[in-house]
């Protein structure tokens, strides 16, 4: 009996073991393999996500794509560095999936490829640009005033203030995705934060 030929298709290029503490260390060289090929691909999904945010208005001015690209041009054409750029790109990719909590799906995405504090930005950013809102939703306008003592309570403040209020103007001429398209590669390409991160190097 030739076990590869009748095997399932990909199966002789799989692990074995039924349970994980089964597991070889040929199986795991297989899993890492494969974890490393599929982790390349994360810009590529990450920016087909962002996509879905196009003719997405949610009743705005302009639809959470262009949003998304007016905040990241803003940083970008104010002299910010790549982290935060494509921080400013991403900071609402979680409206799709995170209705409810968007500031943390996104800052769960980039937390392995940026700063503590850029990272901090991302996921409290809800909070601080509640202060222009909220007060209209019956919520506190200063609910942002809880982290009045965290070190990157100003950081945050001026991202909102700056960026992310700022651009909901029909009549802003945004650059296009394809011009942050290398930032993202670029800061994407190997996790500087992460459980992961030795086992990638290692690969």
């Amino acid at each position: 009996m030739d076990v590869a030929k009748d095997a399932p298709h990909g199966a002789a290029d799989r692990a074995k073991f039924r349970e994980m503490k089964e597991g070889t260390a040929q199986d795991w060289a297989i899993i890492g393999g494969e974890y490393m090929a599929f982790a390349k691909g994360l810009p590529d999904r990450v920016l087909d996500h962002l996509r879905l945010l196009d003719g997405d208005f949610g009743g705005f001015p302009v639809d959470r794509l262009e949003h998304s690209l007016q905040t990241a041009t803003r940083a970008h054409r104010d002299g910010r560095d790549e982290q935060y750029v494509v921080m400013a790109l991403l900071h609402d990719i979680g409206d799709t999936l995170g209705s409810y909590n968007h500031p943390e799906v996104a800052a769960s995405i980039i937390k392995p490829f940026v700063s503590e504090e850029v990272h901090w930005i991302c996921q409290n950013h809800g909070h601080f640009q509640g202060y222009y809102y909220f007060h209209f939703l019956g919520m506190d306008q200063n609910a942002r005033d809880q982290f009045r003592d965290h070190p990157y309570f100003g950081a945050c403040a001026e991202f909102c203030e700056k960026y992310d209020q700022a651009a909901f103007d029909p009549d802003y001429q945004s650059e296009p995705l394809e011009f942050f398209e290398p930032m993202v590669r670029r800061i994407m390409t190997r996790p500087l934060n992460s459980l992961y991160a030795k086992a990638a190097e290692a690969v």
